[in-house]
């Protein structure tokens, strides 16, 4: 039996495509009024690629840059996961009465400053203030440690969402088998809950991608800084900046559609 989606989302679905047709055609429409697609447009267009990218091989500046954005990413989500996973803990366990207060005032502090500052401010304060002395450390490190620390935060308040969102009774039937707080925790209520929040967790890691494109601020050659070293050299402004976003665009893209792939497999597997 085919199934199919609801009349609702169906209809916002569709009232979406043609939207986005729309307004692609529009652009269109400006473009060819603009002269975007003259020959003589495209010989210049050429010309400054190759000025731009080519020359020199500065298109290899655009790809160190780009491992470097996925460096910080990969370890800085690595280390934002592991904060997040104990702070949830630590505050569903003094929720739930266990004799933590200290741990989780820390836990609701450090939540609480790390989200309602901004990360380009904390990356500044941990290279120019905090590791002000410590020359000799690499300055990529210090931006995992800051997108580590910052994104640690938003992942404590998905883990705790997704904790709470188990039934209570699951926590009830291990400990009434003999199970202790951490075992009925970690094999039968966390199982469940990071299940439930993997579409999330993914959705922050695409927004930590994006992030660290303030990295640049203490020195480090990231896809953004990157695409503005191009610039500085062939003192043109459009092409490297439209090519940086093209790129986050294309990464964005492939991992939302991950997200979506995910999404459906885990709607699938709950029937």
């Amino acid at each position: 039996m085919s199934s199919s989606l609801p009349q609702g989302r169906r209809g916002s679905t569709d009232r979406g495509t043609v939207l986005l047709v729309v307004c692609g055609l529009f652009l269109i429409a400006l473009l060819f009024r603009s002269g975007f697609f003259a020959p003589a447009s495209w010989q210049g267009f050429c010309a400054k690629f190759h000025q731009n990218f080519i020359e020199q091989r500065r298109y290899m500046m655009l790809v160190n840059g780009l491992k470097a954005t996925l460096h910080m990413t990969f370890f800085a989500t690595l280390i934002g996961l592991a904060i997040g996973l104990i702070l949830s803990i630590i505050r569903v366990a003094h929720k739930g009465g266990a004799r933590i207060g200290p741990l989780a005032a820390f836990a609701n502090l450090y939540i609480t400053v790390l989200r309602g500052t901004p990360v380009m401010v904390q990356l500044l304060i941990w290279n120019f203030t905090i590791f002000a002395s410590a020359r000799d450390l690499k300055t990529l490190y210090i931006a995992v440690l800051a997108f580590g620390l910052n994104s640690g935060a938003y992942v404590a308040e998905i883990f705790r969402g997704g904790i709470e969102a188990v039934d209570p009774g699951q926590m009830e039937a291990g400990r009434s088998l003999g199970l202790s707080y951490r075992v009925t925790m970690s094999r039968i209520v966390l199982p469940q809950a990071v299940k439930n929040v993997l579409p999330m967790l993914f959705n922050e890691f695409i927004a930590l991608l994006k992030e660290t494109s303030v990295a640049g601020y203490i020195g480090i050659d990231d896809l953004t800084r990157a695409g503005q070293n191009i610039q500085a050299l062939t003192l043109e402004h459009s092409q490297p900046l439209v090519m940086v976003a093209l790129i986050y665009l294309a990464l964005v893209l492939v991992l939302s559609e991950g997200v979506r792939r995910l999404e459906a497999r885990l709607r699938r597997s709950q029937r």
